[in-house]
């Protein structure tokens, strides 16, 4: 996985999450890639700070406290999430078959979510399928509709 720093032309900044630079450079010529503030398709990488390793032992942190997303506020980045949850139907832990079967119009098309493992979004992945991995806010966490 490789983490790119990108901005939009309204200059929002944020980061995208990439298999590799040939799925950045695919994303980006389908124009998938798009501003979570805006819905911009304009973007563009932004150069980054380079990791400086201090030799020292790097602080481990828990999953919940570690940074996903960079200049997003948390008010913007959960009414996003609530956005997408409230017009997507949850499939639970099918989502990996059911992703297949929509991909190949084996099922009618619509926007789903639900669970997969890091070796089935690979998988997915491999086949051409887009997954993107969302951060559930704790209070949406185990709610159905």
């Amino acid at each position: 996985m490789i983490v790119f720093d990108l901005g939009c032309e309204n200059s929002h900044r944020f980061e995208g999450w990439f298999a590799s630079n040939e799925d950045f450079e695919r994303q980006l010529g389908r124009k998938l890639v798009t501003c979570p503030l805006c819905g911009n398709a304009n973007v563009s990488r932004l150069p980054h700070a380079s990791h400086i390793g201090t030799g020292g032992k790097e602080r481990a942190q828990p999953a919940a406290a570690r940074q996903q997303y960079a200049n997003i506020g948390s008010e913007v980045l959960t009414k996003l999430v609530e956005h997408i949850m409230d017009n997507t139907e949850d499939v639970g832990p099918a989502f990996p078959e059911e992703a297949r079967k929509i991909h190949y119009r084996e099922s009618v098309e619509r926007r789903i979510r639900g669970t997969a493992s890091h070796g089935e979004v690979d998988a997915l992945r491999d086949k051409g399928i887009e997954v993107v991995a969302l951060p559930i806010p704790a209070s949406r966490l185990g709610k159905m509709h």
